[in-house]
């Protein structure tokens, strides 16, 4: 099997950003206030290095179509959407759970906190699945960057 390179190292630090949520939440449940905050900051670290390879792939390499068997593409594209707004959602709760903690907002931090652990750790998993649909289960279809898509070529 011959993994894309981008896409691996991309998917290994989403789900190294779920393991340390998990890891941060159970900190705190311990009263490690300390510890809590460096392993979810490295959370968002994580999660933040995942954005700038995604993104970079996105620009200079493109986005790979779906691959598997045409009757599927329905249901990879709807998952697809399904995990972009589920991402979209966690990052924006993770970036103002991450502001309130740092701020000493406790009183809202705490209450969306676990909203914004359970989000992204669904986003983790369905980011997993859209990896192994395109790469593992299936071969990649197409790519093209979207300079490419924008200038010809």
């Amino acid at each position: 099997m011959n993994l894309p390179l981008l896409p691996t190292i991309s998917t290994f630090f989403i789900v190294l950003s779920a393991v340390l949520v998990a890891i941060g939440w159970n900190l705190i449940l311990k009263r490690r206030i300390e510890a809590h905050k460096k392993v979810m900051l490295g959370a968002g670290a994580a999660a933040l290095t995942f954005f700038i390879i995604y993104v970079s792939r996105t620009l200079f390499v493109g986005n790979t179509a779906f691959g598997g068997p045409d009757e599927l593409k329905i249901y990879y594209t709807v998952f697809l959407i399904f995990h972009i707004t589920l991402a979209t959602i966690g990052a924006v709760m993770g970036l103002v759970t991450i502001y309130w903690g740092l701020k000493n907002r406790l009183d809202k931090h705490r209450k969306i906190g676990p909203f914004t652990s359970v989000v992204w750790f669904f986003t983790a998993i369905t980011g997993v699945m859209v990896y192994l649909l395109l790469y593992v289960f299936y071969e990649g279809g197409h790519t093209t960057s979207v300079f490419k898509a924008i200038l010809g070529g």
